[in-house]
């Protein structure tokens, strides 16, 4: 059984979104760090490090190369870190003649952020489209039932009359907002790792920068002009717009499962849930998800800042805290997402139901 609702035999029913869990898989981190390791191989030879020859060997052995996860289980147990062990393969892999060509230069939190900075991208990607079709939907289900009056409420009592445009427009604008935050950090997080074992690249000397933009560029990364794994300011934004993207559709579910009350009926929606026990009712489960959801989120952030605090030259503890935290709100970010797309396709009527008067 697992301990994380997400992937959890019954609980990830609700909580799971399998397209971003894909993303944050150990498969596709190993992919990614075999990545890295093979493009590195590649970058010595470019830069004359290594004979270029055993460097394209190196690399495609590298791309070949059938991980034993159990052994690295093993290694992360002892080391803290999967690289290591890693590395050992890849030499074996690689063989004595080029061995030389494998990791030489690097250290493991090249290795760990660089395939970090992958997983972003790849998790931008989902998310932003995600955006932008929730924007779409939301924008016409404004210009079709947006002229439907509803009553205003403040402070969850009745105000004035309003209609239905002036309730969706919160829902909506900020999602634009939310795709101009992703563009703009893009940059910042989805950026090539290259510090080397005390962050100076001392050991690739003078072809330190070319080496990060050979790498960089295999992988579809941004280069970047210096060791970043001590700054962790860029994952922390990152963690903080995926609670605000959250906070935005768990103010949208708040605002559904108000207008479901009973007596209100404001909204209504198709494929709500049902009660064991009052086989009447239709619960807003999507609504009350999005509101977890955003809760959740808020929550691990301050972990996510907590783990800004760097000690030195590396952390250990504040590294390992990431790794807790940010797939979590990645997947919560995803499902939240997924589940509004949901409940706005079912909303089959929003606004002040018209009283009969016969």
């Amino acid at each position: 059984m697992s301990a994380s609702v997400f992937d959890h035999p019954w609980l990830g029913g609700l909580f799971g979104d399998p397209q971003m869990a894909e993303i944050w898989s150990a498969e596709r981190q190993m992919a990614h760090m075999l990545a890295f390791e093979a493009a590195w191989s590649r970058a010595l030879g470019a830069c004359g490090r290594v004979d270029g020859d055993l460097a394209e060997t190196a690399a495609s052995r590298i791309a070949a190369a059938r991980i034993d996860l159990e052994d690295i289980r093993a290694g992360m147990a002892q080391d803290g870190v999967p690289v290591p062990r890693l590395v050992k393969q890849l030499q074996a892999v690689a063989g004595p003649d080029a061995a030389p060509a494998v990791h030489k230069g690097a250290t493991s939190q090249d290795v760990v952020d660089s395939a970090l900075a992958l997983t972003l991208k790849d998790s931008t990607a989902l998310l932003a489209r995600r955006l932008a079709e929730l924007e779409a939907a939301l924008i016409e289900l404004d210009a079709r039932q947006g002229e439907t009056p509803l009553m205003g409420r403040t402070r969850m009592q009745a105000a004035t009359g309003i209609t239905v445009s002036d309730r969706l427009r919160p829902w909506h604008q900020p999602l634009a907002a939310h795709l101009e935050r992703l563009a703009e950090i893009a940059p910042r997080v989805e950026r090539v790792q290259v510090g080397g074992a005390s962050g100076d690249r001392k050991a690739l000397g003078q072809d330190a920068q070319a080496v990060a933009d050979h790498v960089a560029a295999e992988l579809g990364l941004a280069s970047a002009g210096a060791a970043w794994h001590a700054m962790r300011d860029g994952i922390a934004d990152y963690a903080g717009l995926l609670s605000l993207v959250t906070g935005t559709l768990g103010k949208i579910g708040q605002d559904i499962c108000l207008m479901a009350q009973q007596g209100l009926d404001e909204i209504k929606l198709s494929g709500g849930g049902g009660s064991s026990a009052m086989p009447h009712k239709q619960n807003p489960v999507g609504a009350e998800l999005l509101v977890t959801l955003a809760r959740f989120n808020a929550v691990q952030l301050s972990a996510m800042h907590l783990a800004l605090v760097h000690e030195q030259e590396r952390s250990g503890a504040a590294w390992a805290l990431e790794w807790m935290i940010l797939p979590q709100m990645a997947q919560a970010t995803a499902r939240a997402l997924a589940t509004a797309q949901g409940l706005v396709a079912g909303i089959d009527r929003i606004g002040t139901p018209e009283r009969r008067t016969d």
